[in-house]
């Protein structure tokens, strides 16, 4: 009984998988892309900008959480001397 010598292979459960397809990295799905589409109408409809600043004055605190969740997680600034960033909420402090 001759058994063919077996071909060498990687170590089991490395094997790689083939890409399974999808979209590329970093690309909205079509439903994060409509929910956007939807808060941006909504938003124009309750009045824009203006509504915006009107929330950041009576809900600074709500406000602050959508501009935190909004911003870039990664700033990459080169500067050459210090940076001095001011946030007016319009609520007066003390």
């Amino acid at each position: 009984m001759n058994t063919p010598p077996k071909k060498p292979g990687p170590p089991k459960g490395t094997r790689k998988v083939p890409n399974s397809g999808g979209s590329r990295k970093g690309r909205p799905n079509k439903v994060t892309k409509a929910l956007k589409e939807m808060i941006q109408d909504a938003l124009t409809e309750v009045g824009g900008s203006d509504y915006l600043v009107e929330q950041a004055k009576e809900n600074p605190t709500a406000f602050m959480t959508l501009l935190g969740r909004t911003l870039p997680k990664d700033l990459n600034v080169d500067t050459k001397g210090p940076v001095t960033v001011i946030v007016d909420t319009g609520v007066p402090r003390g």
